[in-house]
């Protein structure tokens, strides 16, 4: 069955459920890592390896969520949580702008008490300095459309008029009730999840997808969560980026979870870029990875290496805390045989650097 499933990747047909299972259970390493490259390529002849200066903003620590899998998140009881002013907001714009960035990417707990209309206003801040806003993952939009009383399309559509740019792809963790019901009781459903996702490419907002694996979901469920990714980017077309990192479960409530190898993540990277066929870009995690094992996804399928990530508190609250400036994300990318170039959010690019 592997001929047939190899011969039909060359021939660039879409792979079944049924052969990416065989796969995930019988390809070899470096016989999926062949593959995967082959439809990189095939998608981007010309060598170039993108990225992207940005900073993650945190607005709030605070969250009723308490998923289990977080480390960084403050119960709104504690006392102990935070909420940036916007005076610290405009430093932490200021700065980016500074370093070259092109983008923020705005991501907070789910805090009980504030309006929509504080949402609205932080929104309208950000984008009077001139920098792209790419915030608010799916969870967000649910939580603010729940305190509010608006629908999901009311509050992306005054989201958006706000200055809202598009929407990362956060909180989908793994697209399986079963998973989020163990992990994120309290999160928005896949369901809802996708709901989100497909009404803002209907109000021409591109979006970002995840996957957090390696945790207590199963291969079918993973294979579940690509499954209803593909579906919804064959109806809307709205994603610009997959990305997929391993769980980090150092000081979460499953740190007994035995953490994923580079090889398997290097393993999953491959079956993303196989499978999700009408994903044109499949992004490196060296935030969770390391630069090493990041690298060498870019011969596994990845053809973009992220973010300079120039703040980043979630992961880091898990005990992981990679740094790359973007000189050296440009070395990594030279290093590996591939041509470095500064994108924005939706792959446009800002400045092609050469060697």
């Amino acid at each position: 069955m592997i001929e047939k499933i190899i011969d039909k990747i060359i021939s660039k047909e879409r792979l079944t459920d049924e052969e990416f299972l065989y796969l995930e259970r019988e390809g070899g390493l470096h016989q999926l890592g062949m593959l995967a490259d082959l439809v990189r390529t095939r998608k981007h002849p010309d060598k170039l390896v993108t990225y992207v200066i940005d900073r993650n903003i945190n607005y709030t620590d605070i969250c009723i969520s308490a998923c289990k899998f977080c480390a960084f998140f403050k119960k709104p009881e504690k006392k102990e949580g935070y909420v940036l002013g916007f005076d610290e907001l405009d430093e932490k714009i200021r700065e980016t702008k500074e370093l070259g960035g092109t983008q923020v990417l705005l991501q907070g707990g789910l805090h009980p008490d504030l309006p929509f209309s504080f949402y609205e206003e932080m929104v309208q801040f950000i984008r009077s300095r001139s920098i792209h806003i790419h915030g608010f993952s799916p969870p967000e939009i649910v939580h603010f459309s729940n305190i509010s009383g608006k629908s999901i399309s009311e509050v992306i559509r005054r989201l958006k008029l706000a200055g809202l740019g598009s929407i990362p792809g956060g909180g989908a963790e793994i697209l399986s009730d079963r998973v989020r019901q163990l992990i994120a009781p309290r999160k928005c459903s896949a369901d809802e999840w996708l709901a989100v996702m497909e009404e803002a490419h209907k109000q021409g907002l591109r979006t970002t997808a995840t996957m957090m694996f390696g945790h207590v979901e199963t291969v079918v469920e993973r294979l579940e969560h690509l499954r209803r990714l593909r579906e919804l980017q064959d109806r809307t077309g709205g994603f610009t980026a997959f990305i997929a990192w391993p769980f980090q479960p150092d000081y979460t409530r499953l740190e007994e979870i035995e953490k994923s190898s580079g090889l398997e993540y290097l393993r999953m990277v491959a079956l993303s870029r196989i499978y999700l066929d009408n994903f044109d870009n499949i992004q490196a995690s060296w935030v969770t990875q390391g630069p090493k094992i990041a690298q060498l996804s870019l011969h596994f399928g990845a053809n973009d290496f992220g973010s300079t990530m120039i703040e980043e508190n979630v992961v880091a609250a898990a005990g992981v805390r990679f740094a790359l400036s973007e000189k050296e994300i440009c070395n990594l990318v030279t290093g590996a045989g591939f041509e470095p170039g500064q994108r924005r959010m939706d792959y446009s690019l800002v400045n092609h650097l050469r060697g």
